[in-house]
């Protein structure tokens, strides 16, 4: 009697296939991810970066995978980090733009806030007169 095996059925060939590739994109996915963050860190030294690079290229599964357990927690903090800086930064660049009237036609708020932090830099002592009556007359406009 003969034996049954997947590949003698059309689906279950394509199945398999798709699964492997499937499994290899994952894989690749995860290799260019450890090596993103490996090569983002700002906490270890070029060495490091070295050793680590080496044993994820010469040894991909091992490497991989003890660099997920050892550092994975690790991965998902900066990660984390790096989102919440990226989300200030877009935050603090929507206040300013906010702020500033989008460029275009600034209010009466908007030219005394303008009036006012220049009066500070002439205060300060970073521009002169000079400079404060052309700012001055600039927010006006």
């Amino acid at each position: 009697m003969p034996t049954i095996f997947a590949a003698d059925y059309p689906f279950m060939d394509v199945f398999w296939t798709m699964l492997v590739f499937f499994f290899w994109v994952i894989w690749i996915w995860i290799l260019i991810t450890v090596l993103i963050d490996l090569f983002s860190r700002h906490d270890i030294g070029g060495g490091s970066k070295v050793l680590w690079s080496v044993f994820v290229i010469v040894l991909p599964y091992l490497g991989v995978f003890i660099y997920l357990i050892t550092q994975g927690g690790a991965m998902a903090e900066r990660k984390a980090a790096q989102v919440n800086a990226s989300r200030q930064a877009l935050d603090e660049h929507i206040r300013s733009v906010a702020s500033s009237g989008g460029g275009g036609a600034a209010g009466e708020g908007d030219a005394a806030e303008q009036i006012r932090k220049a009066k500070e830099l002439l205060d300060s002592g970073v521009i002169d007169q000079a400079e404060f009556d052309q700012l001055k007359s600039k927010a006006l406009a």
